[in-house]
């Protein structure tokens, strides 16, 4: 299994602040001390906290959308999809009262 670019680039990220964690819980790495650091940690859990809110968002979004049925687009497209057959079926009509063949539409009668 080949792993990606963006994965890769994900999991040092991650890797990079368990690494913070393990050296603040072990009291390697004091987090007033290193400000940069901890500014740097702050920052990446923020944006990794909104994209996923994100993600979140659009899948509950979806899954709430999706069981309400057809959009107005897909209603308005079903409805002359019907009056299309109903046209058709009245030329139909029309066709056969005039004694035009639906194979012989260029021969007059």
């Amino acid at each position: 299994m080949r792993l990606s670019r963006w994965v890769l680039l994900w999991l040092l990220i991650i890797g990079v602040l368990v690494a913070i964690e393990i050296g603040v819980v072990t009291g390697r790495l004091d987090p007033i001390g290193s400000f940069l650091i901890f500014l740097i940690g702050l920052m990446v859990v923020s944006v990794l906290s909104i994209i996923g809110a994100v993600f979140v968002g659009m899948f509950v979004s979806h899954r709430i959308l999706s069981t309400k049925g057809f959009t107005p687009f897909e209603q308005e497209m079903l409805r002359m999809r019907q009056e299309v057959r109903e046209l058709s079926d009245r030329l139909g009509e029309i066709a056969t009262r005039l004694g035009l063949a639906p194979g012989n539409r260029n021969k007059p009668p």
